[in-house]
């Protein structure tokens, strides 16, 4: 007889319970082999008991006693620190089975892509309406399909939030909006110029939008916070979230970095390249993509004005610009004027790792989901393709596979923006008669950060992750395409000052070799030509024969015929100083320094006397003050 008394505290009212020192609560059996494997089963278990009489003989033994824990540590003699380090074993264990578990359930390896049944049946034949019937489909995700009307308000361009949680849009003829996509709000104004791009600063708190003249900064409510006036004719507009900038590409060819804390321009850059075609941002590393009108893509940082990486991507001017977050921003879409959509690594650029032409005319728009889903927007429909037909080469130029198509309503063509939604299988779709979003599958990531992204974050905990991140903000110059570099140590310089004087000054041995002289730079590189001048080893014995005679040197007598003015030898070495160093300038130096010795040893041996040794000099207390 299976029956099963229940035990729980909700049945009965705490006033009625019995109360007796010789009563015992029941208590409810601990798991064991004996219980199958079910979750429900055991959750019920934990609060209920079977009466003794209905027990069978072999488990009323078992009744009442906790389950032996294993002995993992026989070799400790120490009863006391033996059961405590069992038992922190045994807690250890359940824990991490705890936690395998829920991320095999929570965190699956493999995205929930569609899977066709049958060898004949394809993905992309597969319509929104077909997708939005299977029960696989939840409430939330049918609610995300919809269409918006925004007739006659131009090409629609729209941006989510971080968390993907508020929705930004713009129109060309000057309409603002802001969605709140999961609480159903929404505030619209129209300002009386054109709207070029829009996007999220650090939260929803703050939208900034490129009008026809300058940048203006809204709050959420569409009040005017800021006229940017340093930001000319603005076209596109990107946010790096963890530096604080705001990155803006003008129509006159500027690049400018503005940080939102302070309010001021960290850099600005003139590519001379024309207007702007296309921007974007990688990500991994903070880096910005120009997209120029002759085909070329340039790598830019604050603290270069030159471009890392100059790229010939394309015959035509460039349409549009993404980079894959999914590989660390390694692959790079690019589409251009000549029909053409290519995959670059960002390994090697000489070639593209696939190229192909869409089949309804030349790419307007392309962007990369966070499970590396790369939706295209080419004529009047939207092709999706998943890895890693993407990222296999071909040697012709063939159509990737495709994943998912979507027309666009009739009279909404080209497409002029995509976006997916952070954290969701959602994609919106911009184009002159609104905006639509549709699902794909398996192309959100499904698991948020809470401290990075929070789509579900309070006011309070908001404000907490703004504080945060402007004390961890990474400064502009930190902008590297290698990002592992910073922290590292330097490697240590193998052109120094000990290696420029073979060792002989220690104190000087750490001086770097930017800090040489230039002619111990070109000493340390073996340029430098030390061969004497002929005829420089006579002029020193004929110097030093007058000195012996008594008669003072030639170069003393120069100095005594032009008091007051150059000499010949300085006056010669100063133009040649100009110039290159070559082996006469060299030898004249070091004649120069051997002169200097001479005078100061005579010098010392007029004042010394014959009698000291060597000829040195006795010093007083007030020969410091003495001109040398």
């Amino acid at each position: 007889m299976d029956a099963l008394i229940s035990r729980a505290d909700a049945i009965r009212p705490v006033s009625f319970r019995r109360k007796g020192k010789g009563r015992e609560k029941p208590k409810a059996p601990k798991s064991d082999a004996s219980i199958p494997d079910d979750n429900t089963l055991n959750s019920v278990a934990k609060r209920t008991t079977i009466p003794t009489s209905l027990l069978p003989p072999s488990d009323l033994k078992h009744k009442g006693k906790k389950p032996a824990i294993p002995n993992s540590n026989p070799h400790i003699r120490d009863v006391k620190l033996r059961a405590m380090l069992n038992t922190q074993s045994e807690i250890s264990a359940s824990r991490r089975t705890l936690l395998s578990n829920a991320s095999e359930i929570l965190l699956p390896t493999t995205p929930g892509l569609i899977e066709a049944s049958e060898p004949l049946e394809r993905t992309w034949r597969l319509t929104q309406h077909e997708v939005l019937e299977n029960e696989g489909v939840g409430i939330d995700a049918k609610a995300s399909r919809r269409e918006i009307n925004l007739k006659g308000e131009g090409s629609v361009k729209m941006r989510w939030t971080k968390n993907g949680r508020w929705m930004a849009i713009t129109g060309r003829r000057g309409i603002i909006a802001t969605v709140d996509w999961l609480g159903g709000g929404a505030k619209e104004m129209r300002v009386g110029e054109a709207c070029r791009d829009i996007t999220y600063l650090h939260s929803h708190h703050h939208i900034a939008v490129a009008q026809a003249r300058h940048a203006f900064i809204y709050d959420q409510d569409l009040v005017e916070l800021h006229r940017l006036k340093s930001l000319i004719e603005p076209a596109f507009l990107e946010f790096l979230p963890y530096h604080w900038l705001l990155v803006c590409a003008g129509i006159p060819g500027t690049l400018s970095y503005l940080d939102t804390s302070t309010g001021t321009i960290v850099a600005q850059h003139k590519p001379k390249l024309g207007p702007p075609t296309a921007i974007a941002q990688n990500t991994h590393n903070a880096v910005v993509y120009w997209g120029a009108g002759n085909g070329t893509v340039n790598l830019y940082t604050p603290s270069t004005s030159a471009p890392h990486v100059r790229l010939l991507a394309h015959l035509g001017p460039i349409t549009a610009l993404s980079v894959d977050p999914s590989t660390g921003g390694r692959y790079m879409a690019t589409a251009g004027g000549d029909g053409r959509v290519k995959i670059w690594d960002s390994r090697n650029y000489n070639t593209p790792v696939r190229e192909w032409a869409p089949r309804a005319g030349h790419a307007t728009a392309l962007e990369w989901s966070q499970r590396g889903v790369l939706a295209v927007a080419a004529g009047g429909s939207i092709n999706v393709s998943s890895e890693p037909g993407i990222y296999t080469g071909h040697a012709t130029p063939i159509l990737p596979p495709l994943y998912m198509t979507h027309p666009l309503p009739a009279g909404a063509k080209p497409a002029t923006s995509i976006r997916w939604q952070p954290f969701m299988d959602v994609l919106g779709i911009g184009h002159t008669n609104g905006l639509s979003t549709i699902l794909i599958p398996g192309s959100g990531e499904p698991g948020f950060d809470s401290a990075e992204a929070d789509p579900f974050e309070t006011n309070k905990r908001r404000a907490e992750r703004e504080v945060r991140g402007l004390i961890d903000k990474i400064h502009p110059d930190m902008i590297t395409l290698d990002p592992e570099t910073v922290g590292s140590l330097a490697p240590p310089s193998k052109l120094t000052y000990s290696n420029a004087v073979d060792g002989k000054s220690k104190a000087l041995s750490t001086t770097p070799f930017r800090a040489l002289p230039r002619l111990e730079r070109l000493r340390a590189q073996g340029k430098a030509d030390d061969s004497e001048v002929p005829g420089d080893e006579d002029d020193a014995i004929n110097d030093g024969v007058k000195a012996e005679a008594g008669g003072p040197p030639q170069s003393e007598k120069e100095k005594m015929k032009m008091r007051g003015r150059n000499k010949t030898l300085k006056r010669y070495l100063r133009k040649k100083r100009k110039n290159v160093i070559d082996a006469s300038v060299v030898a004249l130096r070091e004649k120069i320094q051997r002169h200097k010795d001479e005078r100061r040893k005579a010098d010392n041996k007029k004042a010394g006397g014959e009698g000291l040794e060597g000829g040195e000099a006795k010093f007083s207390a007030l020969d410091r003050f003495r001109k040398a």
